[in-house]
């Protein structure tokens, strides 16, 4: 059976903030990865769920960081679990499988991390979980300006800066100054490493 991804995560400190304002940008990422809601569904007012592929599956938790970290205040929990799904339903949150059993388990661990990933290699987890770590400490503090260059960049990933500048309606000194603030080639190193490990768990 195929492996896949199950992204499980709530939004940090959505009581600050009008619904209103975060949920129509939460939900468009969303749907840049996925189906609703046979992939990906909101529960309980500020929790989702979502299913994608492996290799996939930490962009979209990065970028689900970068969109709400573009309102200042907010932040995102996000379990990644990888494994298998036994069980299929209409709706992403009825199904089962390995994949939703660590996802769910990695999230209820989550205390003071806001990134975490759980598999069948504990080495790889450990590894990754560390890495998650340290990355965290630039992704933690991104400001709402910086978050949606990253943000924009992660869903253009070949998007050049010019292309990004013009996007967004800002000078590409601009874009490269967010991104240098953002560690973005740093997080792109991550997202390589995290690629080329994925397919052989």
């Amino acid at each position: 059976m195929e492996n896949t991804a199950i992204l499980t995560g709530d939004v940090v400190n959505s009581r600050a903030i009008a619904p209103q304002q975060w949920m129509p940008l939460l939900k468009e990422t969303l749907f840049h990865f996925g189906n609703e809601p046979k992939e990906w569904e909101v529960y309980r007012g500020d929790s989702f769920q979502l299913q994608t592929r492996p290799a996939l599956a930490l962009t979209a938790a990065l970028t689900l960081k970068a969109t709400l970290k573009e309102l200042k205040g907010l932040d995102v929990r996000i379990a990644i679990g990888i494994g298998d799904k036994s069980y299929d339903a209409q709706k992403i949150t009825e199904a089962n499988g390995t994949a939703f059993v660590y996802s769910g388990q990695c999230f209820q661990h989550l205390k003071k991390l806001n990134l975490a990933i759980a598999t069948q290699n504990k080495t790889f987890d450990q590894t990754m979980n560390l890495m998650f770590k340290l990355a965290s400490l630039t992704m933690d503090n991104w400001q709402p300006a910086t978050a949606r260059v990253v943000k924009t960049a992660l869903l253009q990933p070949e998007a050049s800066q010019v292309e990004l500048a013009t996007l967004l309606g800002k000078s590409q000194s601009t874009i490269s100054e967010a991104l240098l603030r953002a560690g973005y080639d740093e997080i792109n190193q991550l997202l390589n490493y995290y690629k080329q490990y994925i397919t052989n768990l």
